[in-house]
C-alpha cells in the first residue's frame, strides 16, 4: 500500500492523529531527535509494547537500529528486538505487514525471537522516500488483548512515509551542517598555509624578489619561502608535497619549518636539505615526500643552489640573452637516507633571474590536455626579461591562464622570482 493510499483510507479522527505526529516530528532537524520522536508517535499510535526504528545505509543500504524499546523507555537489545523474518519480508515488497497470529501465520516461517517471545501481533512498515527505502518501522505485542487493526495499519502506513521524509530530510541538514564544518576548518587552514608564506618578501641591496602561490584544493602541498640570513644573505625556498589536501598541507608546513630552522641555524643549503631529510626519515611514516629546491643568494650576486629532487630553476642570463635549466640533482626528501644532494655556484651579472616553479606550472593543461610545457615557460622568460621581478612573475601567469582557458587548475601553482639587478 503506498503512502498516499493509506492516507485516503484514514478517518477524521486517524487523519487528526496523522497530523499531530507529523507536526511533532517535523518540528525538529536533529537527526536522533527525529528519530525519537518518530518511535514515540508509532507507539502511542499503536499501543505496542515494543517498537523498533531502522535507518538503511545510505552507501550499502543495510540496515541498522537506531532506536529499540519498550513501552517502558528502556532499550532493547539489538539481536532479539524484532522478527528478522518480518522486516526481511517488507524490506522485499516494499509493503507494510499485519498480522495478529504471529506464530501461526502461513506466509511466512516464524523465526527464533517471534516463538520465543510468544509474540502475538506484529505491525511493519517501510519508510520510503521515491521509493527509495529509507528505514523501516517496527511494532509488536504479545498480550492477548493487543491486536493491531487495519486502521493502524493505515495510520502506521501513513507515519512510516512522513518519518520517512522527516528523517531524511533531518540526514540532509545533518549532511549540509557537517559539510560547512568542513569547509569552514579547510577554510581555517587555507588562510593558515598563506600565513605561513611570507607576508612580504625581504629585501636585499640587488635584488627583487616576486612570488605567487594558488592552491588546486582547499589546502595545497606547495610552498615557497623567502628570509633574510643575516644582514648580507637571504634564502629562498621552494618545494611541492607528493599529495594533495589536508595532509600534505600538514606535511608541507612541517617541512617548511625543518628547512627554515636548519637554514637559520647556519647549516649550509646542502647540510640544511639532508639534515631535514634525515628527520624527516626518522620521524614520518605516511609514505609522502617533498621536493624542494633551496638556494642563498648574498650581497655580490653569488648564488649557492642545491636541488633535492625539485623542478630545476629556469636560469635567465641577461649578458647573453639565453635561459636555460639548472642541473637536476637529489632525491626528493623523506624519500631515502643519505640524500646525494650536490651544490651549484653561480655569479650571477645584472639582469640575471632565477625563475623557481612547481610542476602545477609546466603540466598546467589546455581543453585539449596538452602541457604547458618547459619550452613554453623558456618562450615567456625570454619575452618577460626585461621586467622586473614582479613583471615576469605576472607575464608568466598570465601566459598560463591564456594557455588553459577555461581549465581550472589540476595541481597547485606555485612561482618565485628572483632578479639580480646589480
Amino acid at each position: 500500500m503506498s503512502d498516499q493510499s493509506a492516507v485516503n483510507n484514514l478517518s477524521s479522527e486517524h487523519l487528526l492523529t496523522l497530523y499531530e505526529i507529523t507536526r511533532t516530528m517535523n518540528s525538529s532537524l536533529d537527526f536522533d531527535d527525529v528519530l525519537n520522536r518518530a518511535m514515540d508517535s508509532v507507539m502511542q499510535v499503536t499501543k505496542a509494547e515494543r517498537g523498533v526504528l531502522m535507518i538503511a545505509d545510505s552507501t550499502t543500504g543495510q540496515l541498522q537500529i537506531r532506536v529499540a524499546r519498550n513501552v517502558s523507555g528502556e532499550t532493547l537489545a539489538n539481536e532479539d528486538a524484532y522478527s528478522t523474518t518480518v522486516v526481511n519480508q517488507v524490506v522485499e515488497t516494499r509493503t507494510s505487514l499485519l498480522t495478529n497470529n504471529a506464530m501461526f501465520d502461513n506466509r511466512y516461517v516464524p523465526g527464533q525471537s517471534i516463538i520465543m517471545r510468544g509474540l502475538r501481533a506484529i505491525l511493519c512498515a517501510p519508510m520510503l522516500v521515491k521509493d527509495r527505502l529509507v528505514g523501516v518501522v517496527y511494532v509488536d505485542t504479545s498480550m492477548r488483548s493487543g491486536n493491531f487493526s487495519e486502521a493502524d495499519r493505515n495510520l502506521l502506513s501513513a507515519v512510516a512515509g512522513q518519518a520517512g521524509i522527516a528523517i531524511e530530510n533531518a540526514r540532509l541538514y545533518a549532511v549540509a551542517v557537517e559539510k560547512g564544518r568542513i569547509e569552514r576548518e579547510l577554510q581555517m587552514g587555507r588562510e593558515m598555509q598563506r600565513a605561513l608564506m611570507p607576508q612580504e618578501m625581504p629585501v636585499l641591496e640587488g635584488y627583487e624578489l616576486a612570488a605567487i602561490w594558488r592552491a588546486a584544493r582547499e589546502m595545497a602541498g606547495d610552498f615557497y619561502d623567502a628570509f633574510h640570513l643575516g644582514e648580507d644573505r637571504l634564502g629562498v625556498v621552494i618545494a611541492d608535497v607528493s599529495d594533495k589536501g589536508a595532509a600534505a598541507a600538514l606535511f608541507m608546513a612541517v617541512s617548511r619549518s625543518f628547512i627554515r630552522s636548519y637554514a637559520h641555524a647556519g647549516l649550509s643549503p646542502v647540510d640544511t636539505l639532508r639534515a631535514t631529510n634525515d628527520l624527516i626519515l626518522d620521524d614520518a611514516d605516511s609514505g609522502m615526500f617533498v621536493t624542494a629546491y633551496h638556494s642563498i643568494f648574498d650581497r655580490n650576486g653569488i648564488c649557492y643552489n642545491v636541488n633535492a629532487g625539485h623542478n630545476p630553476p629556469l636560469y635567465y642570463q641577461h649578458a647573453k640573452r639565453k635561459a636555460s635549466f639548472m642541473p637536476r640533482g637529489g632525491r626528493a626528501i623523506g624519500w631515502f637516507a643519505d640524500n646525494p644532494v650536490k651544490e651549484v655556484i653561480l655569479e650571477l651579472s645584472p639582469g640575471d633571474t632565477l625563475v623557481y616553479y612547481t610542476d602545477g606550472v609546466t603540466e598546467a593543461e589546455d581543453e585539449e590536455s596538452r602541457f604547458y610545457s618547459d619550452a613554453r615557460l623558456i618562450r615567456a622568460v625570454m619575452a618577460c626579461a626585461g621586467e622586473s621581478a614582479a613583471g615576469v612573475r605576472d607575464y608568466i601567469v598570465r601566459d598560463v591562464e591564456q594557455f588553459c582557458g577555461n581549465v581550472p587548475l589540476f595541481d597547485d601553482l606555485t612561482l618565485l622570482v628572483v632578479k639580480y639587478t646589480g
